[in-house]
């Protein structure tokens, strides 16, 4: 029988406590959960730069890696665009390892502990989150947040796919989107002229010369000290499936300041993004008036910090703003569960679709990060792709020598958004929307190569389109950088292109 590491026997000693009707399906759990988070990592031992592997070796019948003291790690041949846990074990020297955080802390290398920890508290929060599951209805969900509750697993290829470190369960049962449940944000007043405030900040959420900034309980009470008063007045949202972002019922979106690290970022909102937030709404705004209806980009109406990250909101459109009659719009991290990306066709056209907007985008100076959670997908009642919407402008990427190239206007952006540099701009486009976005919908090398040969030749030709077709795919290297705790910013792997090379 399987030893339960600390972070699933702490979690199943919580779960008798707080809700005992799911330990028994928790347990059941445990093994696919293993068998996922172990799958996110092969993928990260098999691809990104880690310093310690010396050389891949791979084979008919699987992979090796040859450690840089000697040793030799076994396993299957890894396809980096697989979203299937097909990785239940590898060897180290012999030694068989099912348990990701073992592995991890057996490699023994520079921050494999801390690592490890995160692995195992993943590994415990999904089975977790798969045990609450009672099934999806055929019906499509007709509200927002219904869709975004529907991911379950997390990111589809980090392995710390659903590391929440700091959440009790009885905290993760409360807030996780995929528990599905309603979280009341407190309202915290603070003086407008003293707060940073860009837009319009509803009217609904101001007390006089005070401003109400939304804050999510968990920050209230770990990070403010300020625990929400049960008989006090409150915000009642649905958490979508960043957590920190919340569905107001026939509202807005609240996306909320959350200092705690999940996946791998600590969630806070930093003032720089507030202050330009108003600018880069709408500019957004009269670059998707120029996409001939293929996108269109969610408002930020106000966005307000009473100068600090821990204590900061931003309010913007909900997508289904723009939804017409009969239409759905789809979190492209939930596309898997309306079953339609089987389809090749279906696919093929998504993929047109994804890849016109956002080389025309790039072409014309901006590229979106538009990974499965910021990219959003309307859908005809008959199930069609037919326009695209993203959301969160907080991470693009702003070219000055490219919108001047086609006579835009550069609008008052400073900082880490604004860049010339090829490599960045292409990183940020290709690595979210290609080996994310629309990888984890294909979810195989096979799948998303069939999909890009189907619309590539389409496409005008662009030296980003030339790019894509012969380049490596760059991809963020999520596991080094859990490894690099010193090393500031993204790091990057490259993964072979499917259009170039078989994957798998």
């Amino acid at each position: 029988m399987h030893r339960l590491p600390s972070a699933e026997a702490e979690v199943a000693a919580e779960l008798a406590d707080v809700r005992p009707g799911l330990a028994s399906r928790y347990a059941a759990e445990l093994p696919g959960a293993r068998a996922a988070v172990l799958t996110r990592l092969w993928r990260a031992l098999a691809h990104e730069p880690l310093p310690w592997v010396a050389r891949r070796e791979p084979a008919r019948e699987g992979l090796t890696l040859r450690l840089s003291d000697g040793r030799r790690l076994r396993g299957p041949r890894a396809d980096p665009y697989a979203t299937a846990a097909y990785v239940t074990a590898v060897r180290l020297d012999g030694t068989p390892y099912d348990d990701p955080a073992r592995l991890m802390t057996a490699l023994a290398v520079p921050h494999g502990t801390s690592f490890a920890a995160e692995l195992g508290h993943s590994v415990a929060s999904l089975a977790l989150s798969r045990a609450g599951q009672a099934g999806h209805s055929k019906e499509w969900p007709g509200r927002d947040w219904e869709w975004e509750q529907r991911v379950v697993d997390g990111h589809p290829f980090h392995p710390n796919c659903r590391s929440r470190p700091g959440f009790s369960v009885a905290e993760q049962l409360a807030y996780g989107p995929e528990h599905r449940p309603v979280v009341t944000l407190g309202l915290v007043p603070v003086r407008s002229d003293e707060c940073l405030l860009t837009g319009a900040w509803p009217e609904g959420m101001r007390d006089g010369p005070r401003l109400l900034i939304p804050v999510h309980p968990w920050q209230a009470e770990h990070v403010l000290k300020r625990p929400r008063d049960p008989h006090a007045g409150g915000l009642a949202a649905h958490p979508l499936m960043s957590l920190r972002t919340l569905a107001v019922p026939e509202g807005p979106h609240v996306k909320t300041a959350l200092s705690a690290r999940l996946t791998s970022s600590v969630r806070d909102i930093s003032t720089y993004s507030i202050g330009l937030s108003a600018t880069l709404s709408d500019f957004a705004e009269t670059l998707a008036a120029r996409m001939d209806g293929l996108l269109h980009v969610t408002r930020t109406l106000g966005a307000a910090t009473a100068n600090s990250p821990d204590l900061a909101a931003v309010v913007r459109q909900s997508p289904w703003a723009y939804a017409g009659p009969g239409e759905r719009v789809v979190p492209v991290a939930a596309l898997a569960t309306t079953g339609l990306p089987r389809s090749p066709a279906w696919l093929a056209d998504f993929a047109r679709l994804a890849l016109t907007v956002g080389l025309r985008l790039l072409e014309l100076g901006v590229a979106l990060e538009a990974h499965g959670q910021n990219l959003l997908v309307v859908l005809s009642a008959d199930g069609s792709p037919v326009r695209l919407v993203y959301r969160d402008l907080a991470d693009v990427r702003v070219s000055p020598a490219r919108l001047a190239r086609h006579g835009v206007p550069l609008p008052e952006l400073t900082g880490r958004v604004v860049t010339d540099e090829v490599t960045v701009l292409r990183r940020k486009l290709f690595g979210s929307l290609v080996a994310g976005a629309l990888a984890g919908t294909a979810g195989s090398g096979t799948a998303l190569r069939g999909a890009l040969e189907a619309v590539v030749r389409e496409l005008p030709g662009t030296v980003d389109l030339a790019a894509l077709r012969r380049e490596p795919l760059p991809t963020k290297a999520l596991s080094l950088m859990r490894l690099s705790p010193g090393t500031p910013g993204d790091q990057w792997a490259e993964l072979p292109n499917p259009l170039v090379t078989e994957v798998f």
